[in-house]
């Protein structure tokens, strides 16, 4: 229990420090009009283009042979988009634009990046012959998408699951840095060991919720 709270307060201090250098840009953000819906597309519009970088890469490919050059630049474009998944936050929050539907955007809008990003590297994978690797790219997908699933099913049983390493921050960097690495190091095991981590833990992180609200609903 302690660890678990020492890694929730470690987390939490990041994300505030994290804020304090985003936050001028969000201010400047308000300033000329942007909504948090319109920056929650910006990062999906960005996680799409990565997407269509792995399949291009793909599609380019000799025989069994990998293109990794375009690898740096998906892992960029990774890394890029993500921060929107943060601004869209402050911008709602700073720019007193909170709404219902604008939360449910997000939050959907989430789900279709790491579907089409983790399908893009599947893509690339199976392509380039590297078949166990897109197989452990598919269940780090069903992975991913569990996890935010138990949570929100949790949500609407009026329980609170947040519980859990790999959530969509941590599974957004290991994508972004496996990718940009496996690209620089033109090394394909770099970007399998990445979504096996994300496989192994997302996993796990979604049977811990489950378990987790097991034992709410128990003592209830």
């Amino acid at each position: 229990m302690a660890i678990k709270k020492k890694a929730t307060e470690s987390r939490n201090w990041l994300q505030q420090g994290i804020y304090k250098i985003i936050n001028p840009f969000v201010h400047l953000l308000i300033k000329i009009g942007f909504t948090p819906n319109m920056v929650t597309t910006i990062g999906f519009l960005g996680n799409v283009g990565a997407a269509g970088i792995f399949v291009y890469a793909a599609l380019h490919s000799e025989e069994f042979k990998a293109d990794y050059a375009p690898l740096i630049w998906a892992g960029i474009t990774v890394l890029l988009s993500s921060l929107f998944d943060m601004l869209d936050g402050q911008v709602a929050r700073l720019g007193n634009m909170k709404t219902t539907f604008g939360a449910m955007y997000d939050s959907v809008l989430d789900r279709y990046c790491e579907l089409v990003v983790l399908g893009g590297i599947s893509y690339y994978l199976l392509v380039n012959g590297y078949y166990w690797g897109a197989l452990i790219t598919f269940i780090a997908l069903v992975g991913s998408i569990m996890v935010s699933y138990v949570r929100a099913r949790a949500e609407g049983l009026g329980l609170e699951c947040k519980i859990g390493f790999m959530q969509r921050p941590e599974r957004v960097v290991v994508t972004a840095l496996g990718t940009l690495l496996a690209g620089i190091f033109c090394s394909m095991l770099i970007l399998e060991i990445a979504m096996t981590i994300i496989a192994i833990f997302a996993n796990l992180t979604a049977f811990a919720r489950i378990n987790h609200c097991r034992k709410l609903l128990n003592g209830k």
